[in-house]
């Protein structure tokens, strides 16, 4: 039966009502979201990004920053041109460093930090973190054929890491704890770190285990460089974000947290640890770990320490 005319407006004034109401709980949302505001208003989102950091964040020879965070933060990005109704978003590449990266994110300058920042409960006082999309063990890298093999090898030796750091803060420790009268050196950054090292000052360089992979890909013969130890602890990679803005993180951890549930993160990962990847076209060979694993299968914010 064909529906009368005031049936028919009946349906199309819900329907346009519906819409109104959705359009309406949208830009609720993003006017309680200090962040997101401010990205609609100005029509740009800043990301902060490492620039060494390989296969995590870094130039490609054009200058473009590519990585396994990097495409997972372009996914970010995506879910935020939609929650902001900005489709022509643009987005500002902010380079970053270990030292600078929290102070960034704090006075506004980068909205969103997709780098290798580990989630720790003290740097939680100053801001926020998303789902984790990556767990790390800190160990050493040292040339092929070094009396250093573990930690306690390095009694009496130097050794180099990056200033502001989970793995400067271990070493100082460890120093204190051990008595292991270590020289430390801190560099401002991966791609420096590993050029101490292989100028023979230090006898290892102390990092994320994947990073100090990444490191020594970059080297003439990578092959001449191992990485070695016992992991001194596990560190769980997050986006930083301002903190008290949880509608921004909500359309961060839910855009991450569909990559894991939908098994596109599997895909993400083995390309940029199982495949070869630039500069040098060189695979990782790096299977996910059991805590990796763990971290897709059940998704979460949490600090290990």
């Amino acid at each position: 039966m064909t529906q009368s005319f005031p049936i028919r407006a009946a349906v199309l004034l819900a329907a346009f009502s519906g819409a109104g109401s959705a359009l309406a709980a949208d830009a609720a949302a993003v006017a309680a979201s200090p962040t997101l505001s401010k990205i609609k208003s100005s029509n740009t989102i800043s990301i902060g990004h490492r620039t060494s950091s390989i296969p995590f964040s870094y130039y490609d020879a054009n200058q473009k920053v590519i990585g396994f965070a990097q495409d997972i933060c372009d996914r970010v990005v995506d879910a935020v041109k939609k929650e902001t109704g900005s489709p022509n978003l643009q987005v500002r590449m902010v380079p970053v460093t270990s030292q600078n990266r929290q102070s960034l994110v704090q006075n506004g300058t980068v909205d969103l930090e997709c780098g290798v920042t580990t989630n720790l409960k003290s740097r939680q006082q100053q801001v926020a973190f998303s789902t984790t999309y990556f767990v790390a063990g800190t160990r050493l890298l040292v040339k092929k054929g070094s009396p250093v093999h573990d930690f306690p090898d390095l009694a009496g030796k130097s050794v180099v890491t990056n200033a502001g750091t989970t793995s400067e803060r271990i070493l100082r420790r460890l120093n204190d704890e051990k008595g292991a009268n270590m020289t430390i050196q801190s560099a401002k950054d991966y791609g420096e770190s590993f050029l101490i090292l292989q100028s023979g000052r230090v006898a290892a360089f102390m990092m994320d285990d994947v990073l100090l992979s990444g490191a020594r890909t970059l080297a003439p013969r990578p092959d001449d460089w191992a990485v070695v130890g016992t992991p001194q602890s596990f560190e769980a990679y997050g986006f930083m974000m301002r903190r008290d803005d949880p509608g921004f993180k909500q359309v961060v951890d839910n855009a991450m947290t569909g990559l894991m549930r939908s098994g596109e993160i599997n895909t993400l990962y083995a390309k940029w640890f199982q495949k070869p990847v630039p500069p040098k076209n060189i695979s990782f060979d790096l299977p996910q770990s059991e805590q990796i694993k763990k971290a897709y299968a059940n998704p979460n914010d949490e600090a290990f320490e």
